[in-house]
């Protein structure tokens, strides 16, 4: 089997999974998709991965608020684009620091906490709780395709 359809199957379990938990908890099954999603497309892999994941899709969160929050204070539009333009640059300049270094995180933690309509306590637990899902969707995947994978018997292997 391969790697890439052994993921695919922990992934759909896990999926169907990560829906009811999300009910069950009343989370935001999206916002733990988009966690998933970060995870998956991170650079790094395994913990190292999920913590980039994790505190790159929070920082969005922070930033998202502050363009909510400061964008209210002056009933000016043009204050929003502003705001927005100069937190779009430190949410990419923040990339400096190794542990803020995924970009994509950034935004995508962002973009959730706009579409959640600022409810950042709602996004934050849907987003690490989907990036955990989404760790263990990968690492079960390769877990499964390893156990999975025919054994070869050296003395065979070195007869032929």
């Amino acid at each position: 089997m391969s790697v890439l359809v052994a993921i695919a199957i922990t992934t759909g379990i896990l999926s169907g999974v990560w829906g009811w938990v999300a009910v069950s908890l009343g989370l935001l099954s999206w916002a733990g998709f988009l966690g998933c999603t970060t995870y998956f497309a991170s650079p790094k892999d395994g913990i190292k991965g999920l913590g980039l994941s994790i505190a790159t899709n929070m920082s969005g969160v922070f930033w998202a608020m502050m363009i909510i929050y400061l964008s209210q204070l002056a009933s000016l539009e043009i204050i929003g684009y502003i705001v927005t333009a100069v937190v779009a640059f430190l949410m990419c300049v923040q990339a400096k620091k190794s542990w803020l270094s995924f970009i994509p995180g950034t935004f995508i933690g962002s973009c959730a906490t706009f579409a959640a309509s600022g409810d950042w306590k709602l996004v934050v637990p849907s987003l690490i709780l989907g990036a955990v899902f989404g760790y263990t969707m990968k690492t079960s995947g390769l877990w499964l395709q390893q156990r999975l994978a025919p054994k070869t018997n050296l003395a065979t292997a070195e007869q032929n």
